[in-house]
């Protein structure tokens, strides 16, 4: 009940009245607490309808309460949490009101700050907090306020610099120095370097305060921004960097002098040493990752800079994962660089030897750092996504079921450390590894944990070695792994070694692709281990036959010699004693890999017995369930046909995905059995519902019924995508199952619709297009209206089938447009208010489905005749638009803001190029008939958004739409006009991340993009199994 009123009285508009009254009167913290988030909400939001003097005195108001709980020291200690929240409101009112309104607020708040030492502290956390704001968090506020408030900051920070100096030189307070030092943390990001080099700031910092263990820490965070910062070539900066790394790291040796054991210094913490050691890791290496090379250059003496890169290497050993993370970005950065000279000054040297002999100079003054960074590294290794068993709590090998998405990216970026260091020099890198082998081999080293980290480095350099050094390193670890396999005894032992030789295979497709004899001996003993017990191993080593056989395919079809048959022709051969010991996962993911194989051979006659001796034992299992079934129809109940029959047609589907059209031999064989099969599980379902109503649904017997039908569904769906025939696909193969399935899903009850009929029917209506648009009608009259009443009442009942329902509109729209105009108006009008339900959902794929779906919609309208067009245009338009102006200004659709504002500019450009001709007005309800629709468009989006919003004033709407036609060729401008006009909105005033949503996704995707480019350009740097397929073709067989 309590909660209920704070909630009533929070919700009421006026609250934010009472809030002075509280503040003053109460003496519970919570509430003023309570008070200071309505204040807040209400400057956030509503702050300019106030007059200016009520404004001033809200604000006045404020400081005052502040100055008086700040002033006295114990009751400032006592209140802090108060006073952060006090600050937070006074920076919201800066926000609103600074320069404008409140141009004196820099000289008011430093000459506060000089009468009292509490005043100054507090003073500090305002202006810290007012800095997060403007430069840290300004994503809440408009680009052009934005700008604003960091133009004033830096014009006025003069003053704010001189006071953090005057504090610096002369405060004897910890608390004030501290916070101080925290402040200009967040200013140093900003400021001009002027400030920083062109002062003693740094000196102060070093010599002061870096070696005071008080303020060490604070020191170091400083140091580390200021030491990431870019100065281009100025030379001048470029020497004060050099001079403070020499000072700092002076210090640094002596506090923590290298003779230190890092680890268990940190495991202890003594002194605060786990948290001194984390920021250490912080200014090393983002001084050195802005400035080595400067270092480099500059000063010619190199101890310096190999004793900051020892600490570094200590400090990677310390067992903290996200301090090796933050050595690791480093090391990546030194190693890339290294590389990247000497690949460059390698190739200027075939002309200019000076060139190389600078390249080999670099690479000599770091020889020592880089071979202990290839032990570290090796002996830090993290396990790949491919390994799946793991060593558990109790130290017994396990399989792992939940893969870590951490450690996947962690071994991402270790891999990529170890394959520049292999190309910086491959004998040194195999000299380590080697000897290392040697030592699990002699037991002087050995330990599951050790032979793991080997075997996944040694996997992780695939392809960083030349063709021969590959082959005689990788011949020995193997040789060596399988040996070490003979000698260890237990269960245990063997386990771990049996995934290191799986694995470690399993990356050198390239290797196994040009060594016929060796590939086929590494085959023969991946199928040893599909006999294997042990958790997990039967999986990798399923896995691993299902990599190489994509990888090196032609080395399977090709006979190694004239008088030898391809090793497929074995392998099909004694299928069933490779396969005996496999569940039914594992067999479909061996069907799938020979369908890789069957995929890559040329002639269509072999393709076609190699495809019917490979379906020979599912067809078998098959043809005697079908013959029982005719025979008598219940059997199909049993639980054991059942499960028979979904392994034979998950196998199909498997084989399908891999096979490629060549399928299609098998599909035919089955193609009037799954017909039937549908039929008949359809009518046993069918049956039980008639009998027990929707709960049947739910029966054991039932549900086991409904999954037969919905793997031949899917396997449909499959071969749809895999056929080549397109009209013998539309008019032979598909009509069957389409008139089955259909009529079944527009005449039973909701809960025994299959999602699948969807899916299976867009992806037939993608692939065949035109050619299936006589069918589109009846589609619609099967699907549309009896899937739209399941997904109309609510957004979240039937995710699959919104999915599905949404997905099948979209490919009617894409591949079959002109039958959807010739729909019946009343159907057609049900498919526009679909599309606009969808993308009133707050299920993200849904909503950005139904807005591709709304904008290709009106991009084919556009297309059409002007007749056609402007019907639409006449009947749709303003509803449309008004509903995706519903949705923007939601802030439950912020997700969607990407495809909200595409719609709506292609709605306001075919109104600004006059693509419209007939009006979007009704002439008989307006003032001006003969206006245009440009006109009618602006007065109409006007009053639209001045009734959803009263309280914001005409000329922000008026600004607002005249954008909207300005910019709507624009779309970069057009977006950033529309977030500014949502941020100034009260619904907004909160996280408005996913306005940006798009921006930072395309980012991404352009950075993956540009890495990959460059990843293919470095030997071993991509995986094998992630290889564009042509390349891996080339560099596997």
């Amino acid at each position: 009940m309590a909660q209920h009123l704070l909630t009533q009285f929070q919700d009421n508009p006026e609250a934010w009245t009472r809030a002075d009254c509280i503040l003053e009167r109460s003496n519970s913290t919570q509430s003023k607490f309570f008070a200071l988030r309505i204040l807040e909400k209400f400057i956030q939001t509503r702050w300019k309808v106030l007059p200016a003097e009520s404004r001033s005195a809200i604000r006045n108001f404020i400081g005052n309460i502040i100055v008086k709980v700040s002033s006295d020291e114990e009751t400032f200690t006592r209140e802090k949490t108060y006073v952060r929240k006090l600050n937070m409101v006074l920076v919201q009112i800066l926000k609103q009101d600074w320069p404008g309104s409140w141009p004196g607020f820099v000289p008011e708040i430093v000459a506060s700050s000089k009468s009292n030492l509490t005043i100054c502290e507090n003073n500090m956390n305002i202006l810290k907090i007012l800095s997060e704001e403007i430069f840290d968090f300004s994503e809440q506020m408009t680009q052009a306020k934005a700008d604003s408030l960091r133009k004033c900051m830096c014009s006025q920070f003069a003053a704010i610099y001189q006071l953090c100096k005057e504090v610096l030189d002369c405060a004897k307070k910890p608390e004030l120095i501290k916070v101080t030092l925290e402040t200009l943390l967040k200013f140093l990001s900003w400021i001009p370097l002027g400030y920083i080099f062109e002062t003693d700031l740094v000196t102060i910092l070093c010599n002061k305060y870096l070696i005071c263990p008080e303020y060490r820490i604070a020191t170091l965070k400083c140091l580390t921004e200021i030491g990431g910062l870019c100065v281009q070539e100025n030379y001048n900066y470029c020497r004060k960097f050099g001079a403070m790394f020499t000072c700092a790291m002076t210090h640094i040796n002596k506090m923590v002098p290298l003779t230190k054991d890092f680890e268990s210094c940190y495991a202890t913490g003594i002194d605060h040493c786990d948290e001194f050691l984390l920021h250490l890791a912080l200014f090393l290496t983002s001084f050195l990752g802005a400035h080595v090379k400067v270092i480099e250059e500059k000063y010619p003496n190199p101890k310096l800079l190999i004793n900051a890169h020892i600490y570094l290497l200590k400090i990677s050993r310390v067992r903290d994962c996200e301090i090796f993370k933050i050595c690791l970005e480093y090391w990546r950065s030194l190693v890339q660089s290294l590389y990247e000279d000497y690949r460059t000054k390698l190739i200027d040297g075939n002309m200019q030897a000076e060139g190389q002999h600078d390249s080999r100079a670099r690479k000599f003054l770091y020889k020592d750092v880089l071979t202990n960074l290839r032990l570290l590294m090796i002996e830090r290794m993290v396990k790949p996504e491919e390994v799946l068993i793991m060593e558990n709590e109790e130290g017994v090998i396990v399989r792992e079921f939940m893969r870590e998405c951490d450690t996947i990216v962690l071994h991402r970026n270790m891999k990529e450390v170890l394959v520049y260091l292999t190309n910086l020099d491959v004998k040194e890198m195999e000299r380590i590894m080697t000897r290392k082998l040697a030592k699990q081999m002699d037991g002087s080293e050995f330990s599951w944990t050790n032979l793991n980290q080997l075997c996944w480095a040694i996997g992780a350099i695939s392809g960083a070695m030349s063709v021969e050094s590959e082959k005689t390193f990788l011949i020995e670890v193997i040789k060596s792994l399988l040996t070490l396999c003979e000698l260890k005894p237990g269960k245990d032992n063997k386990a771990v070694i049996t995934s290191n030789i799986i694995y470690t295979v399993g990356q050198y497709p390239r290797f196994l692709g040009a060594h016929y004899k060796f590939l086929k001996t590494v085959v023969g003993k991946v199928f040893e281990f599909m006999h294997e017990t042990h958790e997990g191993v039967q999986d990798m080593a399923c896995d691993t036959f299902l990599k190489i056989a994509q990888h090196c395919k032609r080395s399977f079809i090709l006979p190694p010699t004239s008088d030898q048959p391809p090793m497929i022709n074995e392998i099909l051969v004694n299928m069933e004693s490779i396969t005996s010991s496999l569940s039914p996962c594992q067999m479909n993911v061996f069907y799938q890999a020979i369908g890789h194989l069957i995929s890559s051979e040329q002639s269509y006659t072999i393709q076609v017995r190699l495809m019917t001796k490979l379906m020979t034992a599912p067809n078998t299992a098959w043809i005697a369930i079908m013959d029982q079934i005719r025979q008598d129809r219940t059997s199909l109940e049993e639980p054991t046909t059942i499960k028979i029959l979904r392994n034979v047609l998950s196998t199909n589907t498997a084989v399908c995905a891999s096979a490629g059209p060549i399928y299609g031999i098998q599909f035919g064989t089955i193609h009037a059995d799954l017909i039937n099969l549908y039929q008949v599980s359809d009518e046993i379902m069918e049956a039980q519902i008639a009998e027990k109503g929707a709960l049947a649904v739910k029966l054991p017997k039932v549900r086991a019924v409904r999954s037969i039908k919905k793997d031949i569904l899917k396997l449909f769906e499959r071969y749809v995508r895999t056929a080549e025939d397109l009209e013998s696909l539309t008019e032979g193969v598909m009509p069957g199952i389409m008139n089955v399935a259909l009529c079944h899903y527009r005449s039973t009850i909701e809960e025994a619709r299959d999602a699948e009929v969807l899916n299976m029917t867009a992806a037939l209506l993608d692939r065949v297009g035109p050619l299936a648009s006589m069918k589109v009608p009846c589609i619609l009259q099967c699907l549309f209206e009896s899937t739209l009443t399941m997904i109309s009442n609510d957004f979240c009942e039937y995710p699959e089938h919104r999915l599905g329902f949404y997905s099948l509109l979209r490919a009617i729209n894409r591949r079959c447009f002109k039958a959807l105009l010739s729909l019946e108006t009343s159907t057609f009008k049900l498919v526009i208010d679909s599309i606009i339900w969808g993308f009133k959902h707050t299920m993200r794929d849904i909503s950005e489905i139904s807005l591709e779906l709304c904008y290709d919609l009106i991009q084919n309208v556009s297309r059409c005749d002007t007749a056609t067009s402007d019907a639409f245009y006449q009947s749709y338009y303003l509803c449309i638009m008004q509903d995706v102006f519903f949705v923007l200004t939601d802030t439950d659709h912020k997700s969607g803001f990407k495809g909200q504002t595409e719609v709506l500019a292609r709605l306001f450009q075919l109104v600004s190029a006059n693509a419209i001709k007939a009006p979007l007005y009704d002439v008989a309800t307006v003032s001006k008939p003969g206006m245009s629709n440009k006109e009618f468009l602006y007065d109409y989006v006007s009053e639209l958004m001045q009734n959803a919003f009263p309280h914001l004033k005409s000329a922000q709407i008026k600004v607002f739409v005249t954008s909207l036609f300005e910019y709507n060729v624009n779309l970069v401008k057009f977006k950033t006009e529309v977030r500014d006009f949502l941020i100034q909105l009260n619904e907004f005033a909160g996280d408005t991340d996913d306005l940006y949503i798009e921006e930072k996704e395309a980012e991404l995707e352009q950075q993956r993009k540009a890495k990959l480019a460059k990843a293919l350009a470095i030997p071993g740097m991509v995986k094998p199994a992630d290889l564009p397929s042509a390349m891996d073709e080339d560099g596997g067989s």
